[in-house]
This record gives C-alpha cells, sequence and structure tokens, in this order.
C-alpha cells in the first residue's frame, strides 16, 4: 500500500524556511542515489527536526568545532548519515560539496555511517543501533561532572546540552534501554533526545515486533516525556523549549514523523528505509515539493538561513573566550587542571606516584590494580570510573570519595549498575567529551557484553580504560559460567585496542601508567584474583612498556628452550625452569603482558627477546592457545585452555588441567627433545 506525504500548503513550499529543510532532504536524496547506496528515509524524515534544533537551539561554532562548550548532537540513528553531513556542509562546517557528491566512496569524509575522525562536527562514530544512546548519557554524564568540578558563581564554565536523534530501532537495542536507565536515574536534565517515531524499519512495520508504549517506558525510567508532530517545527521548538526547562529529569521528545517525507510513491514504506529512491521517484519528489534545483545546487537565500546559527556560536565562543580568561585569573588552580586535562596531558610526577612491591610480596593484581588507582586518584582528578556493581571485586573504588549521585555529581565513585554494555557505551561519550579519563570495571567473562562498545572505543580512538578482573579458569568455584576462557583471544583480536595481563603487581602499575599515558587506543587490564608474587625482574616498569620482555634469563648463551607467559602463568614458568635446570635443559622465560605493544617495538628488540634461531618454544596461558602459534611456531607447543572450565578450587583446576611446573617443564623437554 503506498502511503502519501501529508500535505504542504503551495504558500508553505515556497518560504525560505521551507526551502531550507527541502535543502536537506535533496542533499540527502541526491548523494544516496549518485552512490547507489544509502538510507535516504530517515534523513527526509527528521528534516524539519534537524533544520529546527541547528537553527534555533544548537550552540556550535563551525570555525572551531572543538569548542568545549559546545553543544553536542548524536545522530545514534547513524544509518541516517547524509542528514548530519548535509547539515554540516550547509551551516558552514569544513565538509564540502564535493564530500557529500563523494558519499561512501574510497577516502570520502562523508563514509556511509558518521565517523568522529573523518570530518569536523560529528561527535561519535554510531551506526550499531543503540551506541549512540549511551554515548550521549556519557557526553551528558560528563557535562555534569565536569561543571561540576570547575564552575564557579562567577563563571559557568561548563552549561551545554547533548542532543540525540535515536530510532525505532535504537530503541529496541539492549543498550539504549540500559544507557536511558542510567540517565533517568542519574536525573541527566541537560539531555534531550528526539526519538523519531516513523514506525517502520527494515523488515516493514514496527508492529511486527514492536508493540511497547515507548514513552511509558521512559516516563518509568524517569524520563520527561513529551509528543509532538516531528513536522511541525513550532511544536518542534516548542518541545525543545520545555526540555532545557526540565533540569531534573531528561527528555525524550516522541516525534511523530513519516519516513521519506515528500516522496509521493515511496514515503511511510520500508521501500524508503535503506535504498536510493530511484531517478524517477526523485523526479516525482521534485515536483512534488516543487523543488527547481538540480542535484547539489543550493541557492545562497538558503545558504544564508542556515550560515546565521553559525554566526552566532561563533559570537558566543569569543564571548566563551573571555569567560576563560577571566576565570584563569580568579581561579588560577582549577584553571590549570582545566587546560591540562582538556589537552590530555597528564600530571608530571605520576611516575613517582604509582606502588611498587619488593620481591616476593604477595598480591593479587586487582588488588595492585586498586592501589594504583588510589595512589594516583589525587594527582590524577579527570580519572572518573566504577564498576558494573562489581567494584568491592574489581576494586575499582576511589577510597574515601563520595560516589556519583543525582544530587552531587562531586564524586569520583560511578555506580553503573548491573549494566556492562550500557557502561561501555557511556564511557565512550564521556571519553569523547574531553576532560575526564573514564575507566570501568566488570568480570573479564563479561567483557562480552562490553565488547561493542569496546569495538567503537577502537576504532574511535578513545582511551577508555577497562578493568577487567577475575581473568581466568582459576577463580575457580563460581564454575565455568564465570571462567573465561576465549576472551583473551577474544579482544587481542580487536584492532587498536590494548590488551594488558601483568605478571605481578609490579607489572600491573606499570599497567597503569600506560593506560593512562595512552592518547589513541583503548586499553584492557586482565587481572587476577588469586595472589601472585611480585618478581624479581619485574620490577615497577621494567619492560612492560616494550609489551614483551625477558624476566628471567636462560644460563649460558643461547637458551635451549624460551618459555613465554602473561599473567599469573609468568610465575609458574619461573618455577619450571629450576626443574628444567635439573634435565641440563636452560630455558629463557619471556613475560608477554601485551602482545601490541610488542608487535610496535622494532624488530630487533623483538628478535633479541625472541630470537629467531631459538625454535624451542612453550607458551603457558590460562585461556585458549588461539593466537600463540604465531610466536611458538610450527614447532612449539602451548600449555593453554580449550575447553571450559569447572567449579573446583584453583589448584584444583590447575591440576587437572596442566598448568603446573611439572607439566610445563615435561611440554618444554619434549619439545627440546623432539
Amino acid at each position: 500500500m503506498t502511503v502519501t506525504s501529508p500535505s504542504i500548503s503551495s504558500s508553505s513550499k515556497h518560504s525560505v524556511e521551507q526551502l531550507a529543510v527541502n535543502a536537506i532532504r535533496f542533499l540527502s536524496m541526491d548523494a544516496v542515489q549518485k552512490a547507489n547506496s544509502g538510507h535516504p528515509g530517515l534523513p527526509m524524515g527528521c528534516a524539519d527536526f534537524a533544520f529546527t534544533l541547528f537553527t534555533r537551539f544548537l550552540k556550535f561554532n563551525p570555525r572551531n568545532p572543538d569548542w568545549a562548550d559546545r553543544d553536542r548532537f548524536v545522530l545514534s540513528a547513524g544509518h541516517g548519515s547524509m542528514l548530519l553531513y548535509s547539515l554540516l556542509h550547509l551551516t558552514g562546517y569544513d565538509v564540502p560539496l564535493a564530500e557529500l557528491e563523494n558519499f561512501r566512496q574510497w577516502g570520502s569524509m562523508t563514509p556511509g555511517h558518521p565517523e568522529c575522525h573523518d570530518a569536523p562536527g560529528v561527535e561519535t562514530t554510531t551506526g550499531p543501533l543503540g551506541q549512540g544512546c549511551g554515548n550521549a548519557v556519557g557526553l551528558a554524564l560528563a557535562e555534569r561532572l565536569l561543571a561540576t568540578r570547575f564552575n564557579t558563581d562567577e563563571h559557568a564554565l561548563v552549561d551545554h546540552f547533548t542532543y540525540a536523534l535515536v530510532s525505532d530501532g535504537d530503541l529496541m537495542e539492549g543498550v539504549a534501554q540500559e544507557a536511558a536507565s542510567v540517565a533517568g536515574h542519574l536525573e541527566l536534565g541537560k539531555l534531550i533526545c528526539f526519538y523519531d517515531d516513523n514506525k517502520i524499519t527494515i523488515e516493514g512495520d514496527t508492529a511486527l515486533a514492536f508493540t511497547e508504549d515507548v514513552g511509558k517506558r521512559f516516563e518509568s525510567y524517569g524520563w520527561h516525556v513529551l509528543h509532538c508532530d516531528g513536522h511541525d517545527r513550532e511544536a518542534i521548538a516548542q518541545a525543545i523549549e520545555a526540555g532545557q526547562k526540565e533540569t531534573a529529569r531528561p527528555t525524550i521528545i516522541v516525534g511523530k514523523t513519516t519516513i521519506a517525507f515528500g516522496s509521493p510513491n515511496k514515503a511511510g514504506t520500508h521501500g524508503a528505509h535503506g535504498a536510493p529512491l530511484g531517478e524517477e521517484e526523485i523526479a516525482a519528489t521534485r515536483e512534488a515539493l516543487e523543488w527547481e534545483y538540480a542535484p547539489f545546487e543550493i541557492p545562497d537565500q538558503i545558504r544564508d538561513v542556515y550560515r546565521a546559527p553559525g554566526d552566532a556560536g561563533e559570537k558566543a565562543n569569543q564571548e566563551w573566550d573571555k569567560l576563560l580568561a577571566s576565570y584563569r585569573e580568579k581561579n588560577a588552580e582549577k584553571a590549570a587542571i582545566w587546560d591540562r586535562t582538556q589537552a590530555g596531558e597528564l600530571p608530571a610526577n605520576l611516575d613517582a606516584l604509582l606502588p611498587s612491591w619488593e620481591e616476593g610480596e604477595k598480591l593479587a593484581t586487582r588488588a595492585a590494580s586498586g592501589k594504583a588507582i588510589n595512589a594516583i586518584a589525587e594527582a590524577v582528578p579527570e580519572l572518573i570510573g566504577g564498576s558494573a556493581d562489581l567494584a568491592p571485586s574489581n576494586n575499582t573504588d576511589v577510597k574515601g570519595k563520595a560516589s556519583v549521585t543525582p544530587k552531587d555529581f562531586g564524586g569520583r565513585n560511578i555506580h553503573f549498575g548491573i549494566r556492562e554494555h550500557a557502561m561501555g557505551a557511556i564511557m565512550n561519550g564521556m571519553s569523547l567529551h574531553g576532560g575526564i579519563r573514564p575507566y570501568g570495571g566488570t568480570f573479564l567473562i563479561f567483557s562480552d557484553y562490553v565488547r561493542p562498545s569496546i569495538r567503537l572505543a577502537a576504532l574511535m580512538k578513545q582511551p577508555v580504560i577497562y578493568v577487567f578482573t577475575h581473568d581466568s579458569i582459576f577463580l575457580g568455584e563460581d564454575g565455568p559460567t564465570h571462567q573465561p576462557v576465549e576472551h583473551l583471544a577474544s579482544l587481542r583480536a580487536i584492532p587498536n585496542l590494548k590488551v594488558i595481563r601483568p605478571a605481578d603487581p609490579n607489572e600491573t602499575s606499570a599497567a597503569w601508567r600506560i593506560a593512562l599515558e595512552e592518547r589513541n587506543s583503548p586499553v584492557a587490564l586482565a587481572l587476577t584474583r588469586q595472589g601472585l608474587p611480585a618478581l624479581a625482574a619485574g620490577a615497577y616498569g621494567k619492560g612492560v612498556e616494550k609489551g614483551a620482555y625477558v624476566i628471567q634469563k636462560e644460563n649460558g648463551d643461547t637458551p635451549d628452550v624460551i618459555l613465554l607467559a602473561s599473567g599469573s602463568e609468568v610465575s609458574l614458568t619461573i618455577e619450571a625452569t629450576k626443574l628444567l635446570q635439573e634435565k641440563n635443559i636452560n630455558a629463557r622465560v619471556v613475560s608477554m603482558p601485551c602482545w601490541e605493544i610488542f608487535a610496535e617495538q622494532s624488530q630487533e628488540y623483538q628478535d633479541s627477546v625472541l630470537p629467531p634461531d631459538v625454535t624451542n618454544r612453550v607458551a603457558v596461558e590460562a585461556a585458549s592457545p588461539f593466537g600463540w602459534e604465531r610466536y611458538v611456531g610450527n614447532k612449539g607447543r602451548v600449555v593453554g585452555r580449550d575447553g571450559f572450565g569447572a567449579s573446583a578450587p584453583a589448584g584444583v583446576l590447575a591440576e587437572k588441567f596442566g598448568f603446573t611446573a611439572d607439566n610445563v617443564a615435561s611440554v618444554a623437554s619434549e619439545v627440546v627433545g623432539g
């Protein structure tokens, strides 16, 4: 059945404002048509909202896209990317018309879904539905955290809104529901979402799978819920104004829209969601909307409409610069922290603050991590985080510091609740905002629940820190549902993610230093539940910054065998060398806390740790052996775990699964003898 668009009166068709709104529609449909790929329906359906937001409410400066106090706009429904690209071009960002014509093509700044490093004004990488919702919550949370820390009665240094456009698909995803629950609980009143309620998905009407009352659901989360006609710009403006005035609740505006608004034959149908309209339908739409311009042609009178808000934003930015200058004069200490954290720089004395341990001291690396966090907490106030309801186990809390609550955003400890996925997406938003280094903890087994957000952090080059504890089968009696096996390999497979599994408390301190110094990659720390001895050669920082290093050298010039390990298995391999010595087998032990960092080292250094001519190698890790073949080669062996774990004390599991010094020595002897 064909659904026609709502009618537009003849007089309104020709108003400059209506032409400006339709410019979004035609830039979007023409770009999708030229690319022969994309999603024209959402930009056409949401053009009225987007125009209203960008021309009447959004605070931005296209000449300074990174202005710290700009409003943030998140297109969570990233498949409608041409909506954002059209707006950025029209409002004066450095997104040339040629880039719109090059939509979805190699090397363009207009990829199929928005990517935050490709074009100015794109706040976050979206596309996987629901992620942008979580990012928006993180952005709004960061605004509140920074406002509490830096604002004074005289200087409102941080005072901006976060807006998000979300879709039916976004709000079906669990991560969006988790994040919305967090936002409602924290009363993030400066978060305003527009829900594109067009009732269409790829398969057809949303009634096929989605019949709940979204507004009532959000009311139950504690949100301020408004309803409007998504094509009535005055109604949209009134709703945004009402959202801005509501300070105790986040706002969602349920906007009834028609997908592909203006298309005579495809409006309101799922055929307009993810495919070009086609030349004939675009011609019919031009006639229906009386659009007289050629593809990608935008008359000056329309450009003038869009340039005005950017000019206003530039003036607002200039006034804010004056405010910041005054702030620096009157609040020198706070201003110094502001400048340092906005630049992403660290205190100069970080090394001296991190704890270290004497040889033989025994401590779980999760506990060492907690001590590292607390040792640097005062010096690194931008380090703010928490756990998915596991802080006592993850050791992620900052002792003596308050929790972040709806009434007090001055705390250091965030309670994400049992919402691992939202935690990851929210941390991405906090990191993207700037001025905060977020960290979040859970058990390594539950990294699966965070994985989509980790992948996006890696794609966006965001230095988010994940504290994954209980990192192996050695957590024991909780059993195989809680014992990670494949997770290290799975995380190591994500490009641009650094996975660090420290061998002892000292390596853990070094891992935290590396994580904090990282600027372009997320870092995952894999930490033990059980105690590990501080190792003699593992003095704080030694070798960890190289990713792998010789922690125990062989007797003689050349090793008979190299034992490679990470985490808790390093001390195990060191024990195995004593048994090998009794057999006159000289073994080198290499600690490999981070494969990714090791791969960045020079070939000369890598060869010094793993001499190419020493092919007798055994890797030991209480996890899947997948991936270790690159280091042990065809002749080597891996002492790992191919199956799941079991419920039993850690010592029993070590014996049953072969993670003993005797077994490691036996395997190494076989490799040497073979």
